[in-house]
């Protein structure tokens, strides 16, 4: 079942997906014995449930509910939760410290935070469903990013990519969509420095570094004061990353990269 999950951007999730079922959909157990270890930042170990019936009020809440339990309810035979169930697996840190500061902010926000996301949680959310990590040594090649430089960055600095930066696929429903990817994808990314030893380390090592790292960068609200503190990125110009040919012709395609400040349709 996971033929579709087999790409470059699915490359994290593997070492997990290769520990479940091949033929048939994980149970709950399966995916929480895969999570062995795994706590929340109030030391509730993570466990994979069946979801229940909520009233509006628990429904807002859902992220406490998660730190004070460590109840992830998950719906059975869907991918958008079997890919939230494998993220907390692959990136234990930075999933336990993103739900922290979801909760953490609640409390202080109380019923007018649930019923109305702030700022912060707006980006904590946006990265969680949509994020992609950035590690990379070279300034230049993460300033291209923000800058929208994306033919400079995939095309004509493509050599340099190999050796000086990494992307790793974190948002749940960003691996979802790459099942069916389409163009236009764009996700939300966080930059975290890494040195040359970085590179030279199997994919499982980067993986649990990266983790480690975007931990810290959330620890920060400063890092997330806002979705405007994440530069976007469209998701299908990393090499590997999409099916179709990416040749020089598709980074000029304008549709995917557009340039800053121009806005989806050209206005």
């Amino acid at each position: 079942m996971f033929g579709k999950a087999r790409g470059a951007i699915f490359a994290p999730l593997a070492p997990a997906i290769a520990r479940l079922p091949a033929d048939r959909w994980p149970t709950h157990e399966e995916l929480t014995a895969l999570a062995d270890g795994v706590v929340t930042s109030r030391g509730k170990p993570l466990r994979f449930v069946a979801p229940r019936e909520h009233t509006d009020r628990e429904r807002r809440y859902y992220e406490l509910h998660i730190a004070d339990t460590g109840e992830v309810e998950t719906r059975p035979e869907n991918w958008h939760d079997l890919f939230n169930a494998l993220a907390w697996i692959t990136y234990p840190q930075a999933k336990s410290r993103i739900n922290a500061q979801h909760a953490a902010i609640l409390e202080e926000g109380g019923d007018e935070e649930a019923r109305n996301r702030g700022p912060e949680r707006d980006a904590l959310t946006l990265f969680d469903e949509g994020g992609v990590i950035v590690a990379a040594r070279s300034p230049s090649l993460m300033r291209l990013i923000v800058d929208f430089e994306w033919k400079e960055l995939f095309w004509n600095r493509r050599a340099e990519i190999d050796a000086s930066i990494r992307f790793f696929a974190f948002g749940h429903a960003l691996c979802e969509q790459a099942l069916e990817p389409y163009i236009g994808m764009v996700a939300k990314t966080v930059f975290v420095p890494v040195d040359e030893l970085f590179f030279m380390l199997p994919i499982e090592a980067q993986v649990a570094q990266a983790d480690a790292l975007v931990a810290a960068h959330f620890s920060s609200r400063a890092k997330f004061h806002s979705p405007k503190a994440m530069a976007p990125m469209p998701v299908l110009g990393v090499p590997g990353w999409h099916f179709a040919a990416q040749d020089e012709a598709f980074y000029d395609d304008a549709r995917h990269f557009r340039s800053k400040g121009v806005k989806p349709g050209g206005g």
